[in-house]
């Protein structure tokens, strides 16, 4: 059995709640168009068609395009030795989804990082507490509306009270520039 014959299985079983499938360098990817059906198309893909290693869940910011949000889901099948690629899109609000934990456990720690980094939402999960910013943080830092050098932090003790600076890197580049050393300021300083 191939990826894009399971994914045309998808498409057969949902209908019009996925797109065809499509392909881009050798891998299958389906988009599950009501974000609240994905966990359906889950349990389908594990029990159906043996997707039974759920390989990583991760999230992308469209700043500027409604819907907001795309989730991935990239499953693994160890008896076919396929992959395939699930997305689903979100708008910001609500930005929830149903946890697919009950379908794999390996679910949970990507759905806390991406409403502790992202602000998405996993409706039924098990633990939805942030894992990397400190309970009550008002910021989703991996959104591209968050500023570079962070935000002054209201809670005294728990975190800066002002902006942190990033001096150069790891994240910051200059757009534009002909080579890496005019485009990276971290290569233009001395150390």
């Amino acid at each position: 059995m191939s990826a894009l014959t399971c994914a045309q299985q998808i498409q057969e079983k949902f209908g019009d709640l996925v797109s065809a499938p499509s392909e881009f360098r050798e891998e299958i990817a389906v988009r599950v168009n009501d974000a609240r059906r994905i966990a359906e198309v889950c349990v389908f893909a594990k029990h159906t068609l043996g997707f039974d290693f759920l390989v990583d869940i991760t999230s992308v910011d469209n700043y500027g395009s409604e819907p907001r949000f795309m989730v991935v889901y990239e499953l693994y099948g160890y008896g076919h030795h396929c992959r395939l690629r699930l997305q689903t899109m979100v708008s910001d609000p609500p930005a929830e989804l149903p946890s697919v934990t009950p379908v794999w456990q390996a679910a949970n720690w990507p759905e806390r990082e991406i409403f502790d980094m992202m602000g998405l939402r996993f409706h039924g999960h098990p633990d939805p507490r942030r894992i990397l910013m400190w309970e009550g943080c008002p910021f989703f830092p991996l959104r591209k509306d968050f500023p570079l050098a962070g935000k002054a932090s209201e809670v005294p003790g728990v975190a800066f009270t002002q902006p942190a600076p990033v001096e150069g890197g790891p994240f910051v580049s200059v757009a534009g520039g002909k080579n890496t050393i005019e485009r990276e300021p971290r290569s233009r300083t001395p150390h």
